[in-house]
């Protein structure tokens, strides 16, 4: 199975769902663990087989233009949805859980109802119940999941962006809310926003340092 990373994702892991009588296959993806700022988000696709856009790979291998135009193409063929889950969220639960809780909104909000779900990684969240699997390296091998990975990733960065608006001099325009350099050393001296994730180590440890 190792020469799908090399030609890039396809619709086999669809395919496969569907000889099983399972027609509507979502993909699900998150974006957003990482960052030290910010809500992580997930989105569920939902492709037309007679229409996939061409191009389409985990996102972080696309150039920003490529990404935005396999973006808006999504918009106008597939069932997308997106939903995210709040800093508070990710305080209170932790990332992971809050990550998953993120995919169950996305799923949720999907216009169809899937009969099936491709997720990315190695976990199925525990509230999506039905027929499902995880798929690691899912976003380089799954056309479905590729798609979630770049919507998810687009409106994440705009979220960041806008936040960067209220917020300047952290870098959330060109950070998205990850632990640069630039970002840390901003964290040092402008101190700690609402966004900020007092669950993550560098910002809990600006909270609480001895003074």
């Amino acid at each position: 199975m190792t020469h799908h990373s090399l030609l890039g994702p396809d619709y086999s892991f669809e395919r496969a769902a569907q000889a099983r009588g399972l027609s509507l296959v979502a993909g699900v993806d998150e974006v957003g663990r990482g960052p030290l700022a910010g809500p992580v988000t997930a989105a569920a696709v939902i492709l037309d087989p007679a229409h996939i856009p061409e191009g389409l790979n985990d996102s972080k291998k696309l150039s920003a233009k490529k990404r935005q135009a396999l973006h808006d193409a999504l918009l106008l063929c597939a069932d997308v949805s997106i939903a995210h889950a709040s800093v508070e969220e990710i305080d209170d639960l932790n990332i992971l859980r809050a990550s998953h809780l993120a995919m169950e909104r996305a799923v949720a909000g999907l216009k169809q109802r899937p009969d099936h779900l491709l997720i990315d990684g190695n976990m199925i969240p525990r509230g999506l119940t039905g027929s499902s699997e995880a798929i690691v390296k899912g976003d380089s091998r799954s056309v479905s999941i590729s798609a979630a990975s770049i919507v998810a990733k687009i409106c994440r960065d705009y979220v960041m962006w806008d936040l960067a608006q209220h917020y300047p001099g952290y870098g959330w325009e060109t950070n998205a809310g990850y632990p640069s350099k630039s970002h840390k050393s901003a964290l040092e001296k402008l101190g700690v926003t609402p966004h900020h994730r007092r669950s993550f180590k560098p910002v809990h440890n600006i909270l609480y340092q001895e003074k």
